[in-house]
């Protein structure tokens, strides 16, 4: 019986090649001088620090074109509120989001059962969600609407086997 996995995963290489371009961009751009804005990587969060709240919304632009140039989704950001920090500057911490939450996943399995789609079923194992079905055909199909949706989060497909 053919199935496929329905996953949500970050390449963290590439998000930390982001961050690192972001920060040497950040150093040597003269709009961010004298700012004290920094851009730094610590596990699944991105910290910036700037001097004002102008400041630190370009500094997220900056990262954002970097992430989007090295084909990380925007979608598996997540960004916190912006806090005030000591010396009246501010700072915001982005959580970097992977795998498919229960909500999410519940969304996937009704809209996959929606699609009525003969023979095909899906379940949650674990933070991906299995599709399998008779045909190869019909998991096309549901690949292809799965693709139209929006979850809220980057899919990706995987393990496609006959």
């Amino acid at each position: 019986m053919p199935t496929f996995d329905v996953v949500s995963e970050v390449d963290m290489q590439e998000v930390k090649n982001a961050v690192d371009q972001a920060s040497r961009e950040v150093t040597t751009r003269f709009d961010f001088k004298n700012t004290d804005s920094s851009i730094e990587l610590s596990g699944q969060e991105i910290n910036l620090h700037s001097s004002t709240e102008d400041r630190l919304k370009a500094l997220v632009q900056v990262l954002e074109e970097k992430l989007v140039r090295r084909q990380v989704s925007l979608k598996s950001l997540d960004q916190g509120k912006v806090e005030e920090a000591a010396k009246a500057s501010v700072r915001q911490t982005i959580t970097i989001r992977a795998g498919i939450d229960a909500d999410r996943a519940k969304q996937i399995n009704k809209h996959i059962k929606d699609l009525k789609l003969k023979g095909v079923s899906s379940s949650t194992q674990g933070d991906q969600v299995r599709v399998q079905g008779k045909k190869r055909d019909d998991l096309q199909a549901a690949i292809a609407s799965l693709k139209g949706a929006d979850f809220g989060i980057p899919l990706q497909f995987q393990n496609f086997r006959d």
